[in-house]
């Protein structure tokens, strides 16, 4: 079979996709993934066949603007102006140009990539959307449906609801039971499933607690003083701090630290996290599934996009706990995180959390979901 992936977006979007791609590939299906150019050498990284267009669009050097207050309404139009009308339409127009070259029999996309969700509804095509935005509760037909239909009309496709459109054949969810928003249930295509064959150990508690700190990879630059603010009271705490900034900001811009903090542009959470206490981020979606993968409770600082929905899970299951982001003090961050790492009921939540995605089907039972799509 060929199957054709697709993703919309930075590196958050990709890399769910990772691990389904590899037990396609592995399964004997042909496999190639399109990305616009900010990706495309992540993909080829990867091991994947990357099919793009360089387009002048991609990881240009950015710097670091002020932090903007939370405004779910301007999050909102940005989804239905920046990833719907913008970039659904050049993606639909993408897709269909390379499907004729690749002639795939079924496209995987993430979820947020409607451009490939419309070209396959055009190509007769039978689809699989994957879960991104961990809490579920942020794509909404209320304020997608306009710009959705737009661009469906330019395609040749009748007016359709979001919630229809990412369901339509099958929906797989790399997210645990019970984190998702039981107001926005999965539809009846979804299927919940685990991100790779075997979970990573679940981290153990260390003798003098660790602390990862992440602003993700493109909130990092949208993020004012927040890095200052927060790093100033974590350094505070009887703990070993590593906090990561992204390829774009300078770490010597935070100045000399003590001996038990470090300061990276990069490193692979994969090689951190399995001997972390406490993951403190924006609480975007990849930082918050890859926490709960190694079973680690969690302390957040939503700025945008769906992190406030994951902010009021986290909350709401007892996972950790939820800073605001334009107000939060030194102070208020370490007294907040020194809360976390004292409460072994926080670490408990997201062991069980982790146990529960654990029993899932992994990525080569899902590799048989998507075989029987056709």
């Amino acid at each position: 079979m060929r199957i054709l992936f697709s993703c919309v977006g930075g590196p958050g979007h990709f890399l769910p996709l990772v691990p389904i791609l590899s037990a396609a590939g592995s399964a004997g299906h042909d496999v190639a993934v399109v990305s616009g150019p900010k990706v495309a050498d992540l993909v080829r990284r990867a091991g994947f066949e990357a099919l793009t267009e360089h387009d002048g669009a991609g990881d240009q050097p950015r710097a670091r603007g002020p932090l903007a207050p939370l405004d779910p309404e301007r999050e909102r139009g940005d989804m239905a102006d920046g990833f719907v009308r913008r970039a659904g339409r050049e993606r639909a127009a993408r897709m269909l140009r390379h499907a004729a070259d690749w002639r795939p029999e079924l496209i995987v996309c993430d979820e947020v990539d409607f451009g490939a969700m419309t070209a396959a509804e055009r190509l007769g095509l039978p689809y699989a959307t994957v879960v991104v935005l961990a809490a579920g509760s942020f794509l909404r037909d209320d304020y997608l449906a306009d710009a959705l239909d737009e661009v469906r009309a330019e395609f040749g496709l009748p007016p359709a609801r979001a919630g229809a459109v990412l369901g339509r054949h099958l929906m797989l969810e790399p997210v645990p039971p019970g984190f998702r928003d039981p107001a926005f249930p999965l539809p009846s295509t979804g299927r919940p499933i685990r991100p790779a064959e075997t979970l990573p150990p679940a981290a153990e508690p260390n003798a003098r607690p660790l602390i990862y700190f992440t602003l993700g990879t493109e909130f990092n630059v949208e993020s004012g003083d927040l890095f200052e603010r927060v790093l100033a009271g974590l350094r505070t705490l009887a703990a070993d701090l590593v906090m990561t900034v992204g390829r774009h900001i300078d770490p010597a811009v935070f100045g000399p630290q003590p001996p038990h903090v470090r300061i990276e542009r990069f490193v692979p959470q994969e090689e951190l996290l399995h001997r972390c206490d406490l993951v403190v981020s924006h609480g975007g979606s990849g930082s918050v599934l890859g926490a709960i993968a190694h079973g680690l409770p969690m302390l957040v600082a939503p700025m945008g996009a769906d992190q406030p929905d994951n902010g009021a899970r986290i909350a709401a299951i007892g996972l950790g706990r939820v800073l605001d982001a334009e107000s939060v003090t030194p102070e208020r961050a370490a007294t907040e995180a020194a809360a976390v790492l004292a409460d072994a009921r926080y670490r408990r939540t997201a062991r069980e959390l982790r146990a529960a995605w654990e029993t899932l089907p992994g990525p080569a039972e899902t590799v048989r979901l998507l075989e029987g799509a056709l």
